[in-house]
């Protein structure tokens, strides 16, 4: 095929082109091109997709999506690969948990499947993808449409002018290779799942679509944003619960209003939502909205306008049989679990989760905090990886910025401070307060542990704190801790955002000692102890609620595995700690409400 290919022109000269990748790294699907679906009906390409590893790019370099179905015994030369038959792999999935000769393989993959299109006059056919690890290319009968960087984060490409009536051949080149200017970077502490793992949907459209809307509560009223393509100087927005049902202006397709109103406020033990529509045109969109505020006030968070304790858990997309798949049913049992803890909050690690996580927090009652994977190295002096990071924030909080589980926008984790991070995380933190400031924003910072401060610059410009202390497990003396706040002296909340030990519940774990049950969990006793008599501690989410793949860990006692879960892999087996800090929680839930009702006794 090689040498006869008229594909790809010089096909000898195509094995020695190191930048047969630049053509089609364009990075053009991406924040501006999302399109607001929530309320929509669209057509689910979930399903047996055609399917082949591609470590050496070979699709790329030989233009493996312009080939035209044929039969076998009708060519004329041999094929490398065949896009339209042979092997198969269900989407949404990820490739390492279909084969074990995929376990560890990082690299190109092309899926393919057909689609039927009828075509219908002023209607525009939008696709979807809700993520793919990591760079994702999309072509449509043999055309390149653009591609997408970021793993946990959705996408749209417009497919209208490129469908012909009948069959259609869809193909996505998915890439999972970790490179020194990506967002996250080559060493992370969680597993490189690869593959279209969340859902691909096809949307049909009108002419004129609404591509944003963003409600919020400001102070006393209800703030309207909206973004309409299309030929249309006005939009309507309702409320039918509050009676609400106004004109929207729009100038070059953008409007923005403010309405006098007063919802019942979302707060975990009052979850209210309500749903609301815009409508543009023939374009209708719907939500389901709660409203609600969120503040910081010297050291102290405000929720509705009250301090608040984040009683939490960190939590990755993780499962032992379908690597970083989820499913509605998935997250309602992490969200039970967290609620046995007796929490209010949950930190959702180390990057954007799938987008049901917000919208069934909002039903429960559940304070999120959500990330993007700005994550130990990263090349902050490189401009590809600034706008890298900016566009996954970007898309994160577009996509969840209607959601008011959510609270706090982090922009990173654990990150040396130099000038260029800096420079690069303040203006995360700027940006996320650009597109929304209604949240709070903050990152898990570092500790200068000679000193005993928190000496990291970022401080100064993120709301909240996070503070990384694995005390009992990397540091020793408990009693750093309390030092660290006094010689500090915050001048806003910290929140422990990582805590905790290693603890191997399997038959080969040790009875005692490090990465035993009994040692875990006397390091949250010892923890728990601690933090009690630290005031500045606005709350905390130990590290972790599932014991979770990753490729680093390779000990005895984990094997493949970080074992600082509460629960073990199995989402069942609750370790002695789990009911340790449910106990916690406990407590520090009933003085809560002590003190909430003697301040409602004290404003009587």
């Amino acid at each position: 095929m090689l040498e006869r290919s008229e594909l790809a022109d010089n096909a000898l000269q195509a094995l020695h082109d190191e930048d047969y990748d630049r053509p089609f790294n364009t990075q053009s699907l991406n924040a501006d091109t999302l399109i607001f679906t929530r309320g929509r009906h669209g057509q689910s390409l979930d399903g047996d997709w055609n399917f082949c590893v591609d470590l050496l790019d070979t699709g790329l370099r030989q233009k493996w999506f312009a080939m035209l179905p044929e039969a076998p015994e009708d060519r004329i030369e041999p094929w490398d690969y065949d896009p339209y038959m042979g092997e198969t792999v269900p989407v949404p999935s990820c490739w390492q948990m279909q084969k074990d000769k995929w376990y560890f393989f990082e690299g190109s993959a092309w899926y393919t499947r057909a689609l039927t299109h009828t075509p219908s006059e002023g209607r525009r056919q939008i696709l979807r993808v809700g993520a793919a690890q990591y760079d994702c290319k999309v072509f449509l009968n043999g055309e390149f449409l653009g591609n997408h960087y970021g793993g946990s984060t959705p996408f749209c490409v417009e497919l209208t002018e490129t469908l012909k009536p009948g069959r259609n051949w869809l193909m996505l080149c998915v890439n999972n290779t970790r490179t020194l200017d990506r967002v996250p970077m080559r060493n992370t502490d969680w597993f490189n799942y690869g593959g279209i793992y969340r859902e691909v949907t096809l949307y049909d459209l009108p002419s004129t679509v609404i591509r944003d809307l963003f409600v919020r509560l400001d102070d006393d009223e209800i703030r309207v944003s909206a973004e309409v393509d299309g030929p249309v100087d006005l939009a309507r927005f309702a409320i039918p619960e509050l009676g609400v049902d106004v004109a929207m202006p729009l100038v070059d397709g953008k409007g923005e209003i403010a309405i006098s109103a007063t919802p019942e406020l979302w707060s975990p033990e009052t979850p209210k939502l309500y749903e609301v529509r815009l409508t543009a045109g023939e374009d209708e969109i719907r939500d389901r909205v709660g409203f609600r505020t969120i503040r910081r006030e010297g050291t102290e968070i405000l929720l509705n306008g009250r301090p608040i304790f984040l009683r939490g858990i960190s939590v990755h997309e993780d499962d032992e049989t379908l690597g970083k798949v989820t499913s509605d049913a998935d997250i309602r049992r992490r969200f039970a679990h967290a609620k046995e803890l007796g929490c209010n909050y949950l930190r959702l690690a180390h990057y954007p989760h799938h987008e049901r996580a917000a919208e069934i927090a909002d039903e429960l009652g559940l304070m999120l905090w959500e990330e993007v994977p700005v994550y130990w190295a990263i090349d902050f002096a490189n401009p590809a990886t600034r706008r890298d990071a900016q566009n996954q924030l970007r898309e994160l909080i577009r996509r969840d910025r209607n959601r008011a589980s959510v609270i706090i926008w982090s922009v990173g984790n654990e990150n040396p401070d130099t000038d260029a991070r800096l420079d690069f995380m303040r203006g995360l933190a700027d940006l996320a307060k650009s597109e929304d400031p209604t949240r709070l924003t903050s990152a898990a910072c570092l500790v200068n542990h000679a000193k005993l401060r928190i000496e990291d610059r970022l401080a100064a410009h993120i709301d909240v704190i996070g503070l990384n202390e694995y005390y009992g497990w990397y540091e020793e003396n408990f009693e750093e801790l309390g030092v660290i706040g006094r010689n500090s002296a915050p001048d806003r909340p910290v929140v422990i955002s990582e805590t905790g030990a290693d603890g191997d519940n399997t038959d080969q774990g040790p009875e005692r000692g490090l990465f035993s049950l009994a040692y875990q969990d006397e390091v949250y006793r010892k923890q728990i102890a601690t933090l009690r008599e630290l005031d500045y501690i606005k709350g905390m989410s130990p590290w972790i609620l599932y014991d979770f793949r990753v490729e680093r860990r390779q000990g005895i006692f984990q094997r493949g595995w970080n074992r600082k879960g509460l629960i073990a892999a199995d989402k069942e087996t609750r370790k002695p700690a789990f009911y340790t800090l449910a106990a916690y929680y406990a407590e520090r839930a009933a003085q809560d409400r002590d003190a909430a009702a003697a301040t409602k006794g004290d404003q009587a």
